[in-house]
């Protein structure tokens, strides 16, 4: 009996140590989170996973407009980077290695994953309309990366799906489950189940701290409504909006980004 019970002492303390390794804060938010994903692993399948998605797609032959892309990106980078530096947080980046890349694709979406890699769909320029309203998009997904939302989503997954498994073991064990789980967390795939719920809280923090980096980067936050304006009007029209599938565009939403627009403007450095 007593055997069983110093077990349990020790399951219960090993998990209380797992926990406190796990938790972190995200940066301006303050928000605490938990993850037991290293991001060196994370860094790893996002390269494999961002090469195997430019393998399948083409690239866009704009050179206007792929321009643009890494025109908005890399000053949004560099705000990022001078925010962690004046911050004193540069680990947080740690193993990024940047790149932006406009596919030719009708879909409304674009996406950022683990490690800078930023991809932007042509299907959602024309609602983006010019460098201000890409600056809405990609400062919106870069913060989504800044602040490890796929990583505690993933944890999640190890945690509800794999039994607490570490990713590590998961890979050995279960790779193509892992790789399944790796995709619906970095929403690479169709959003279901126990992660779905995260995804409110993900994207009004996302959308804080994208208003910011876009600011720091010299893009006047205000025009953030009229991109998602243009985006609800959007959900009316023809065109797939895989966008939309994580992201609300409600009225709601416009609410809440009309509220952080005065923080933002608190960063605000015209070019």
């Amino acid at each position: 009996m007593k055997t069983s019970l110093k077990k349990l002492e020790l399951a219960v303390l090993c998990g209380l140590l797992l926990l406190y390794a796990g938790c972190s804060e995200v940066e301006i938010t303050g928000r605490q989170q938990f993850n037991i994903v290293p991001d060196s692993m994370i860094h790893s399948m996002s390269f494999q996973s961002y090469g195997e998605f430019l393998a399948q797609h083409k690239l866009s032959g704009n050179a206007g407009q792929t321009q643009m892309v890494k025109q908005v990106g890399s000053r949004i980078r560099t705000a990022v980077e001078r925010y962690c530096l004046e911050n004193y947080c540069s680990e947080k980046l740690e193993g990024y290695q940047w790149e932006f890349s406009l596919v030719e694709d009708p879909n409304v979406n674009a996406w950022c994953m683990p490690g800078g890699k930023v991809v932007v769909y042509t299907g959602i320029l024309p609602i983006t309309q010019n460098e201000t309203g890409l600056a809405v998009v990609m400062g919106h997904e870069i913060a989504h990366a800044f602040a490890k939302h796929g990583a505690e989503r993933m944890t999640q997954g190890l945690l509800v799906d794999f039994g607490g498994m570490a990713l590590s073991k998961a890979m050995e064990t279960k790779p193509a489950q892992t790789k399944e789980l790796f995709m619906l967390s970095y929403g690479l795939g169709t959003q279901v189940g126990v992660l779905l719920p995260y995804s409110r809280l993900h994207e009004n923090e996302a959308d804080r701290l994208g208003l910011i980096f876009m600011a720091m980067a010299g893009y006047n936050p205000n025009e953030a409504v009229g991109f998602w304006q243009r985006m609800s009007a959007e959900k009316k029209g023809p065109r797939p909006l895989e966008f939309l599938s994580t992201h609300p565009a409600d009225a709601t939403r416009i609410q809440n980004i009309k509220e952080l627009i005065p923080e933002a403007m608190q960063y605000y450095r015209k070019p």
